[in-house]
C-alpha cells in the first residue's frame, strides 16, 4: 500500500491541465488507502503545505534548467529531470513507483533493471505534442527549440518499453505506444474534481470559451470563434482565461456581442461555466484530454466542440460536434432555443459514467 510518484512540477495549487490531473490522482490514492511518497521537481511554484496532509512524505528536486541542457542528445525536458539524490532516496525501498510523464524517465533509465514496478503516467504523445508547439510557435528560436525537443523526444520514447505499465490518457494514445512494443498499456482518463455531473437545468444567456490566453492553440482558437462564429451571429459571447494576449483584446474590440473576461478566478471561472448556455471549445491540436472540456461536462450545460477535442476518447457522446464554421453556427442555433432538461443531465451521466470508467491502480501499480 505504498507507493512512490514522482511529478515533473509541484502538483499544487491544481491550477493548469498536467498538474490537476497529478494532484487528484494523488488525492484518489490517497483515499483509497495508498501512501505516498511523493517526490517533485520544483518549476516556477513554491513547496505546498497541502501536500503534506494527503501525502506519507513529500520531497522537492530542484529542476536544472539552461542551455546546457538544451545541447544534450536527451529531451530538455528529461535532462533537466535528473536528479541523483532522487534515485538514491527511490533505492532505499521496494515500493513500486509511478512516474508523471516522460519528463520524469530518467528514474526509469536508472531503476529499470530491478525488479519492482515502474508505471508512467503519459499525459500526451510528447514529440506530437512538441511538434504542434512549434507548428504554432512564431518566435524563430521558440520554433527551432520545439522542433529539436520534438525530434529528441521521439528518439527517446522507446524508453517507455521498459516500463511495466504505460497509464495513457486516450485511446488514441494508447493504440501509439502500443505500437512502439510497450508491454502493458492501460487507458486512464484525467483525473479531476469532480466526483458528480452538476450541471444546471433550463437556459442561459451566453456561449462560453475559456482556456489560457497566452497560449498559442488557445489563441488560435479565439480567432477562429471571433471570425466564424462571433462575427456572423447575433448571440452574446463570453471568452474567459488567463492572461489574454494584446491581439486578442483588440480582435475581440471589433464586436459588440462579445465580453472578455481576463485572469477570472477559479470561482468566477466556475460560474461563468455553470451559467452558459452553451460551453464552445475547439482546437487544433488532438493531444491528450483536454481538463477544460471535463470542466464544462460536470459543471455546464451543453458542450458544443470540433471533432479534434474528442479525438481519440468517448466524451464526444456527451457533446454536439461540429467540423465546420457552417456546422457550428447551425448547432448553435439548434442549441440555443434549446433548453437543458432532466433527460439531457441524465444522458449525460450516463455517458460520462461510461466515457471515465473505473480504474483500481491498486492492481495495476501495487
Amino acid at each position: 500500500m505504498h507507493l512512490h510518484i514522482v511529478s515533473f512540477n509541484v502538483p499544487w495549487p491544481a491550477d493548469y491541465g498536467g498538474v490537476i490531473d497529478v494532484y487528484y490522482r494523488i488525492k484518489t490514492l490517497a483515499e483509497q488507502g495508498v501512501k505516498i511518497h511523493l517526490h517533485s521537481y520544483t518549476y516556477g511554484r513554491q513547496e505546498a503545505e497541502v501536500l503534506n496532509k494527503i501525502c506519507e512524505e513529500v520531497h522537492y528536486y530542484r529542476r536544472e534548467t539552461g542551455l546546457r541542457h538544451q545541447w544534450e542528445k536527451k529531451p530538455y525536458i528529461v535532462a533537466s529531470r535528473n536528479s541523483k539524490e532522487l534515485i538514491e532516496r527511490l533505492k532505499q525501498d521496494r515500493y513500486p513507483i509511478l512516474l508523471e510523464g516522460l519528463h520524469d524517465c530518467y528514474v526509469l533509465e536508472q531503476l529499470s533493471d530491478e525488479e519492482r514496478k515502474i508505471a508512467v503516467r503519459a499525459h500526451n504523445v510528447e514529440h506530437e505534442y512538441y511538434r504542434s508547439l512549434s507548428q504554432a510557435e512564431r518566435n524563430p528560436w521558440k520554433r527551432f527549440f520545439f522542433r529539436l525537443e520534438s525530434c529528441k523526444l521521439k528518439s527517446y520514447e522507446p524508453i517507455l518499453t521498459r516500463a511495466t505499465a504505460v497509464l495513457a490518457i486516450s485511446e488514441k494514445d494508447a493504440q501509439h505506444f502500443r505500437d512502439i512494443g510497450c508491454k502493458r498499456v492501460v487507458v486512464v482518463p484525467p483525473s479531476h474534481r469532480h466526483t458528480q455531473v452538476s450541471s444546471a437545468l433550463g437556459r442561459g444567456e451566453y456561449i462560453l470559451y475559456h482556456g489560457n490566453l497566452s497560449v498559442a492553440e488557445n489563441v488560435r482558437a479565439v480567432d477562429y470563434i471571433a471570425k466564424n462564429l462571433i462575427a456572423n451571429t447575433e448571440y452574446s459571447f463570453v471568452v474567459a482565461g488567463r492572461d489574454p494576449d494584446e491581439g486578442i483584446q483588440n480582435q475581440l474590440k471589433q464586436y459588440d456581442n462579445v465580453t472578455l473576461v481576463p485572469n477570472p478566478t477559479d470561482a468566477m471561472m466556475q460560474k461563468l461555466v455553470a451559467e452558459a448556455h452553451v460551453n464552445l471549445l475547439v482546437t487544433d491540436q488532438a493531444t491528450g484530454v483536454k481538463l477544460k472540456l471535463m470542466n464544462a461536462l460536470y459543471e455546464g450545460r451543453f458542450c458544443l466542440v470540433n471533432p479534434l477535442m474528442v479525438e481519440g476518447t468517448k466524451l464526444g457522446e456527451a457533446c454536439e460536434v461540429a467540423s465546420t464554421p457552417t456546422a457550428m453556427v447551425e448547432a448553435l442555433d439548434r442549441l440555443m432555443s434549446t433548453e437543458f432538461t432532466e433527460s439531457e443531465l441524465a444522458k449525460r451521466k450516463e455517458t460520462l459514467a461510461k466515457a471515465e470508467g473505473y480504474l483500481d491502480f491498486k492492481n495495476i501499480l501495487l
